[in-house]
């Protein structure tokens, strides 16, 4: 691959792939730095890129259509062919992946590649209802689907804080239901075209009966009970549910969905249907007579005669209904998808009752959980209890990124790189499962996804440096290293006064999810217990990484001082620094072969259980590691009675935190 590149096309030829091509070799130049030419080459044999397709991909990508291709790369040529288009730009990804280099430059390895993805559904969750993201943020995300190779956009346009989307017919949806912050219907086109253009559907999701604030603080009347509505500016399961027994209800819906339908052409419509709590339901007297003249038992029995009306409007309009697993309720019409988010249970119930599915719990990556506990999950595990037939009924899954606390300059960096892993997953056969060398490979493509415009690396040191107010920043990018941000739902704990308002720019906002630091920590220390009784391995490379966090401790102490914005995050470098010292006084007794003074360990120990404690919403992932380290450091006498193996595993039990009961 140098300046004599040439790129010949043969079979069916469209203006799709010629896009896919241009943005393919814009890629391939930038990597390698020569001018290729965009002209086809006369000859394709002697071409250094043949592409050749046998057909048309559907215009607007659908469920099912054909991704796979092949890529054989041998006598001086690249050939990929592809029965489609689509899975002509699947090729070409994984042409770029492919790209090596060496001292002679840049060249594709000879292999032979047959591919094809596992699963038809393997989406991306966007929620722009919480916090609203702008288009250029979502062509950019758009753009690194493609890149791992999936396959649907689910937007969630619609929340509790936001309606995001222009309606001309109903036009107070958007301009009191939005704070301003909506998509024209020009936007929505465009976007749903830029998917297209990259194989991705575009599956829109207006949340209802609940998750309703924001249409009712413009239409009051479609609520079960009286107004007026504000817009939700915290995060929770709010009252605002529609009312299921006015027809009037369902005449909006119709007008609404009739507007929308052209926009979104993709088959499928999510009409969510989650966390409707019911109380408005319950206080209206009107809604109870209703039940009780209908036979609707409870609130499950009114929200299904719910769906079983929204289904008629969709089908109305050329719709297939999904939903959230809640809608799994008896009376659900089969043709529905259920979307499975509160566990695996969901999933293999529905698909056993004869339901499409959708699994979404274990990918919601908005939890800040790392990207090997998202690899670890399948939505067919070898011990799945589905039958064949059952099986074919789960269509794939879907990372879910919830907009609680992301915002343009956050939200790559909570989407990317750990939704590549989950990528693979709904790909790749389930035997491929080395979390070692998926972590080896995550690393590359991250980088190459900053050549699409992506920000989840880049904006980390903005973000630092703007906190540490233009000053040097090292001693707090050594705390950014080995920190994390609280996993689950902690952060409104940690941060009451946030609200929709608020800004996303606080240190945990700047740190990933995964911290590369934190995982080379956790596996260096357990790299020199395993050597026991020697404990060489990694001794040096430990000793310098707890003496820079010891020194980073006194330096932040200095730069927090003419940096108010770091005083919330003081107590963890702090923590930083006191594990520094414990650690390096661990690696002395270790080395030194002698046992700590009387009254180290329990103190050790206590530096860490107040380490452990997050502060401003972080945490450290090394400290179980650490502990271990202690509690080796206090055990290395007992060593010369024990063989290595069990004297490990007595540390290992040591520094297990103790069990609580459930409450």
């Amino acid at each position: 691959v140098d300046a004599s590149f040439t790129v010949a096309r043969s079979g069916h030829d469209e203006a799709r792939l010629r896009s896919g091509l241009g943005r393919f070799l814009r890629r391939l130049q930038g990597r390698t730095g020569d001018v290729l030419t965009r002209s086809p080459a006369a000859d394709p044999g002697s071409a250094t890129l043949w592409v050749d397709v046998a057909a048309a991909s559907p215009a607007i990508p659908g469920l099912g259509d054909d991704e796979s291709y092949r890529i054989d790369s041998t006598g001086g040529q690249l050939r990929l062919t592809a029965g489609t288009v689509v899975g002509a730009l699947r090729g070409l990804e994984t042409a770029l992946q492919l790209l090596s280099g060496d001292r002679q430059g840049f060249f594709w390895p000879a292999v032979t590649i047959d591919d094809r993805p596992r699963f038809r559904w393997r989406g991306l969750l966007i929620d722009v209802g919480r916090h609203f993201e702008p288009v250029e943020v979502i062509e950019r995300n758009l753009d690194a689907m493609a890149a791992v190779k999936l396959n649907v956009l689910h937007f969630h346009l619609s929340e509790d804080q936001g309606f995001r989307v222009e309606s001309r017919k109903f036009p107070r949806l958007h301009e009191l239901g939005s704070d301003g912050q909506y998509y024209t219907q020009d936007e929505l086109r465009h976007l749903v075209s830029y998917a297209a253009e990259r194989g991705i559907r575009v599956v829109p999701e207006f949340d209802m009966p609940g998750h309703v604030t924001s249409w009712v603080v413009g239409y009051p009347e479609l609520a079960s009970a009286p107004g007026p509505y504000t817009l939700i500016r915290r995060w929770g399961v709010f009252d605002a549910a529609f009312d299921p027994t006015r027809d009037e209800t369902y005449k909006f819906i119709d007008t609404f969905i009739g507007e929308m339908a052209p926009i979104f052409p993709d088959a499928y419509w999510h009409i969510g249907g989650d966390e409707n709590n019911g109380k408005q339901w319950a206080a209206n007297p009107k809604i109870q007579a209703f039940m009780a003249k209908h036979g609707l038992a409870d609130a499950h029995a009114l929200q299904t005669y719910f769906n079983q009306r929204l289904l008629t409007i969709l089908r109305r309009h050329g719709k297939r209904m999904m939903g959230w697993d809640e809608i799994l309720q008896p009376g659900l019409p089969d043709e529905t998808v259920v979307h499975s988010w509160r566990g695996a249970k969901g999933l293999t119930d529905a698909a056993k009752l004869g339901y499409d599915a959708v699994l979404s719990a274990g990918y919601y990556i908005d939890l800040m959980n790392t990207a090997a506990a998202h690899y670890a999950v399948d939505p067919l595990p070898a011990d799945s209890s589905l039958t064949d037939e059952q099986a074919a009924r789960v269509l794939g899954g879907e990372a879910t990124m919830w907009g609680e606390w992301v915002g343009p300059e956050t939200i790559d960096s909570r989407i990317w790189p750990r939704t590549a892993a989950i990528a693979e997953r709904l790909w790749s056969p389930r035997e491929v499962t080395d979390v070692d060398d998926m972590y080896r490979r995550l690393a590359r493509v991250s980088g190459e996804l900053e050549d699409l415009g992506l920000t989840h690396l880049r904006n980390r040191g903005v973000l630092l440096r703007r906190l540490a107010a233009g000053q040097p920043a090292w001693p707090l990018e050594a705390l950014a290293d080995v920190v994390e941000p609280v996993k689950g739902y902690r952060r409104g704990g940690q941060q009451p006064e946030m609200t929709s308002l608020g800004p996303l720019t606080h240190l945990v906002d700047a740190v990933g999810a995964d911290s590369p630091g934190a995982r080379a920590t956790r596996a260096a220390i357990a790299a020199l217990l395993d050597d026991a009784p020697r404990f060489a391995l990694g001794r040096d490379a430990l000793t310098d990484r707890f003496s820079a966090w010891r020194d980073a401790a006194a330096g932040f102490d200095r730069l927090a001082a003419r940096a108010p914005a770091l005083r919330e995050v003081a107590p963890l470098a702090a923590d930083l620094g006191a594990m520094g010292v414990v650690g390096l006084d661990a690696l002395g007794f270790l080395a030194e072969d002698v046992p700590p003074p009387d009254g180290w360990r329990d103190a050790a120990i206590g530096v860490l259980d107040e380490a452990a404690r997050p502060k401003a919403a972080l945490e450290f992932p090394a400290v179980p590691l650490l502990r271990e380290l202690v509690e080796g450091a206090a055990m290395t006498a007992d060593l010369r009675a024990m063989t290595p193996a069990d004297w490990r595993a007595a540390v290992r039990a040591k520094a297990a935190p103790p069990r609580r009961g459930r409450g």
